[in-house]
């Protein structure tokens, strides 16, 4: 059971972080804005192998930030 919430969890972020990845690729937003959007999607992908659920929060957390137009700063 555990197994099959952990699969769908994994499936769920995977179907975001592709979404995010779009959305990023489509901001017309300075390139050092969207390379520090870049970054961020680049750590969460990575954390997602090792903590799926804090994974899932940050992602949660940057695509509310896209959705409200709060964008890091770009060097």
């Amino acid at each position: 059971m555990e197994r099959d919430s952990q699969l769908k969890l994994h499936e769920a972020v995977a179907d975001q972080l592709k979404e995010a990845h779009t959305r990023v690729r489509a901001l017309q937003v300075p390139e050092g804005v969207r390379m520090a959007l870049s970054r961020k999607l680049l750590v969460i992908s990575a954390a997602a192998k090792h903590d799926l659920a804090t994974a899932a929060r940050r992602l949660d957390r940057l695509m509310k930030d896209l959705d409200e137009g709060r964008f890091p700063e770009g060097n």
